[in-house]
């Protein structure tokens, strides 16, 4: 830590002096952890006191929309750079130069098939099944094909574990969709960019010879950078959680991957585009604009506010940008769908409410409406946000396992009852069991 000082709690006639401590950027910490020893526990809620770890990955100023990766801001790194570079950036902290990059890129192609076994696990499951309910179950079973690399305790064994999770993340999404769709699975392509080999195994069918739009592919790619990382949010969390058991790589993924399909939170681009099917027409959004203001009732609009940034999402500055070239590259001027999307994006620009309460549309927004112009179906939509996010679920996982760690076990404020005294099933009839 950069700096520490020391706050007194006192408790009644009980004093316990407690550490603050100062990282490099970001609030001051109190170190509770004296606490346990006087017999007292902190109580906070899903966590929005709580720093639960240290890290030097991401750092999030919600106030002034601020999102770094290694300190370095993630416009600059979304329109600058590309996903494999800003992969790179996560797992080792800097940049990398020219021939740093050739040999990363190489590592990383290097892994991108599958076991071919891998192939007719996929048989196993429905072909309506939900593709991120595929992926959890996929990715979890990697650790029986890829057995031979799990010591977490060794640094090289741990690298190569990330470098496969990266470079099969892509395969296996598209094997989910290939597979919902009845088509046969298309084998990746190393002399491809990671954004357009993946829109490759996407669309492409063994009958005819396509390459992908060059502008989606930049859209794709910068799509994959903004989702990379964001901090100690639910899945890097049920990441590190997962980690502080022993247990390994893939299974530490897969339970963020379950983690990131609840709706709160990697499902919410999928939630934009059902807001905007219900919408249905532009006729009918001021219906729906009266509905959002009206406290009473329950409706909100999906994709406006987020509750870490209060100021505009800094990643939806770039993603607005990419929305609108693809929009204009693939010619929906006269789809209704979009139509209503750009009036909404209006509205929530203009209106003195929406300013007022800060709702801007954020990145689940302009991603969700991209990917749908792009031609990938909603239920898609989560398993992309997991396989750009598993580099930063990779890389939190290893900066934890790499320094010294602790079983995380929460604590709890205890409501039930006290205790009491068994009694025997044919002797209850007249206990009061309440």
């Amino acid at each position: 830590m950069a700096d520490s000082k020391q706050a007194i709690l006192t408790l009644g006639e009980q004093t316990i002096p407690l550490t603050v401590q100062s990282g490099t950027l970001g609030a001051d910490v109190i170190d509770v952890s004296p606490l346990v020893k006087a017999g007292l526990l902190t109580y906070d809620p899903g966590f929005m006191s709580t720093a639960a770890c240290e890290s030097a990955i991401t750092f999030i100023n919600g106030d002034k929309g601020i999102l770094l990766y290694r300190g370095y801001p993630i416009e600059q790194l979304a329109t600058g750079s590309d996903f494999l570079e800003v992969c790179y950036l996560l797992l080792n902290g800097e940049l990398p130069d020219a021939a740093q990059y050739a040999e990363f890129r190489d590592a990383v192609v290097h892994h991108t098939l599958v076991h071919e076994q891998i192939r007719h696990f996929f048989n196993g499951f429905r072909r309506d099944a939900h593709p991120m309910a595929i992926m959890v179950g996929v990715v979890g079973a990697l650790s029986a094909f890829y057995h031979d690399k799990l010591d977490i305790k060794d640094p090289e064994q741990r690298e190569i574990s990330a470098l496969r999770l990266i470079a099969k993340m892509p395969t296996i999404a598209a094997m989910c969709y290939k597979y919902s769709v009845g088509q046969p699975f298309m084998p990746p392509q190393n002399h491809m960019s990671y954004a357009e080999n993946f829109l490759h195994m996407m669309f492409a069918t063994p009958c005819e010879k396509t390459q992908p739009d060059p502008v989606l592919v930049r859209a794709l790619d910068r799509i994959f950078t903004l989702h990379a990382d964001h901090e100690q949010n639910a899945s890097t969390s049920t990441v590190r959680m997962a980690g502080s058991t022993g247990a390994n790589p893939f299974a530490c993924i897969a339970s963020g991957i379950a983690a990131l399909w609840g709706p709160a939170h990697g499902g919410a681009n999928e939630a934009v585009l059902n807001m905007l099917h219900n919408i249905g027409d532009v006729s009918r959004i001021p219906e729906y604009i009266a509905r959002a203001k009206d406290p009473n009732d329950n409706f909100r609009l999906m994709g406006f506010g987020h509750r870490v940034y209060k100021n505009y999402d800094p990643r939806a500055k770039v993603m607005r940008e990419t929305c609108h070239e693809v929009l204009e590259r693939v010619g929906v001027h006269d789809d209704p769908f979009f139509n209503i999307a750009l009036e909404l994006e209006r509205i929530a620009l203009e209106d003195p409410y929406f300013i007022d309460k800060k709702l801007y549309p954020n990145i689940d927004f302009y991603s969700g409406i991209t990917l749908s112009a792009i031609g990938i179906p909603s239920n898609m939509f989560t398993v992309i946000f997991a396989l750009a996010r598993t580099v930063g679920w990779v890389t939190h996982w290893n900066e934890m396992i790499g320094n010294p760690y602790r079983l995380n076990r929460p604590r709890q404020l205890y409501v039930g009852a006290t205790q009491r005294e068994f009694v025997a099933r044919d002797k209850r009839e007249n206990v009061n069991v309440n």
